[in-house]
């Protein structure tokens, strides 16, 4: 078990926090409680990151929901820098995602930062393709809208 939570913790912990913001460590919590005692139901051991993904999105909706009236803290902003990063932009960027509601921010994260396709996002969120077409175009135009670089 420490192993898989070991492994799958980047992946969730980057899920959940750009889906649930403050709240993400609450919904990495909340899908590694389910991972660890739905692992049994996982009949394809192939499908381990699919599933969890699901999962933690699901989670961090959840989560965000709870938090909605939570305001962002940019102090709270935990960034581990792989190449030189502007902390500006990364304040400006969590605080647009923060203003947008949570479904928006899952459907920006699976497409544009995951890159899934629209079948796979829709299958994920289990609406069908053109509901993720329609919330894709809103939660895009949402953020440019409320973009203040």
């Amino acid at each position: 078990m420490d192993a898989l939570v070991r492994a799958l913790m980047p992946y969730v912990g980057r899920v959940c926090g750009a889906i649930a913001l403050d709240h993400g460590d609450d919904a990495m919590q909340e899908t590694f409680i389910a991972v660890l005692c739905n692992i049994r139901s996982l009949r394809e051991p192939a499908a381990l990151h699919g599933w969890v993904r699901r999962i933690a999105v699901r989670e961090a909706v959840r989560a965000a929901r709870r938090g909605r009236e939570d305001p962002v803290d940019p102090e709270g902003l935990r960034t581990v820098p792989v190449a030189p990063v502007d902390l500006a932009t990364v304040v400006d960027v969590r605080a647009t995602l923060a203003r947008l509601g949570p479904r928006q921010r899952a459907i920006l994260v699976l497409r544009d930062v995951d890159g899934l396709s629209e079948a796979e996002a829709a299958e994920l969120l289990g609406v069908p393709e053109g509901t993720v077409k329609s919330r894709l175009h809103r939660a895009r135009s949402a953020f440019v809208r409320r973009w203040e670089p």
